[in-house]
């Protein structure tokens, strides 16, 4: 491995001046696990790595806003922060759910929120639930701030819609009580590997009638997709046998899945099915 600089910046200021020369071989790293996978294999080889750990807030903290109406989580939050955390299991019991397959606890020791994001992996565990919980990032640069739904992130394989010069810097989740969220892994290795596909599943009931849902795919497209198309047809029914078989047929019919290594496209869509089918039957019935 070559040899190359760490930056570690006490100030955003600090970091966008170090960040700020339209260098591929420049870039930030937050906890670098799938970095130092990359710079291993040498498919990145970097001149210089701008720390994000020492910037304080909003980067670094996780509470609730002032009214209790969301959860602000900082980009350097790892992934045992959310874990671990007592407010995270109060108000996003799925997260912690998700943590219970995903990886090892030595990546989880490391693994940050921001940077999950960024890498842009379609396989990942997280960006779909929080696209399921209607997460919003706030994303920082020189030139201001804005603030983007994490759906809107993924613009393909690898690809996202952070700039060079931008940063993730925290995560907004709502707070909605009357919702039930799950996240379902399906795999055909060991449980913590990468999943064939990933379904995520937010929504609120009236008994056992769907009022509201937000449904998202991953792992077997080539970045983590809402279906949009099968929440519709879900939305007011009851949750039984014909309306979830109806939910499983437009889910399929919506999206173009991809065969790889971890099974056929027809495959998958079985997958997709059944386990959408049961993932929405949990937590109805929760």
């Amino acid at each position: 491995m070559a040899t190359f600089e760490l930056a570690e910046p006490n100030s955003l200021d600090e970091a966008f001046s170090l960040l700020d020369h339209g260098d591929p071989a420049i870039r930030p790293i937050g906890g670098g696990t799938a970095l130092m996978l990359m710079m291993k294999a040498q498919i990145f080889k970097p001149i210089r790595l701008v720390s994000l750990r020492h910037l304080g807030a909003p980067f670094i903290g996780l509470a609730l806003n002032d009214d209790g109406s969301s959860l602000h989580v900082g980009a350097m939050t790892t992934f045992s922060e959310l874990e671990h955390s007592p407010l995270v299991k109060t108000h996003l019991p799925v997260i912690v759910q998700t943590m219970q397959t995903l990886a090892n606890v030595r990546v989880r020791n490391v693994a940050t929120v921001g940077g999950n994001l960024a890498h842009g992996d379609p396989h990942l565990d997280l960006p779909p639930v929080w696209m399921a919980l209607a997460a919003e990032a706030r994303v920082v640069s020189k030139a201001g701030d804005r603030v983007v739904p994490v759906e809107d992130i993924f613009a393909g394989y690898y690809e996202t819609t952070i700039a060079d010069g931008e940063l993730i810097a925290e995560l907004r989740v709502p707070i909605r009580p009357m919702w039930r969220s799950i996240y379902v892994k399906v795999t055909t290795r060991a449980i913590h590997d990468w999943p064939a596909i990933g379904i995520a599943v937010s929504a609120e009931f009236n008994g056992r009638r769907v009022n509201d849902l937000r449904i998202v795919l991953s792992a077997a497209l080539d970045k983590p997709t809402r279906l949009v198309a099968t929440e519709t047809v879900l939305r007011g029914l009851e949750v039984n046998e014909v309306s979830l078989t109806r939910a499983g047929e437009a889910a399929v019919a919506e999206v173009d899945i991809e065969t790889d290594n971890r099974g056929s496209a027809a495959y998958k869509n079985h997958l997709l099915r059944v386990h959408l089918a049961r993932a929405i039957q949990s937590i109805a019935g929760a």
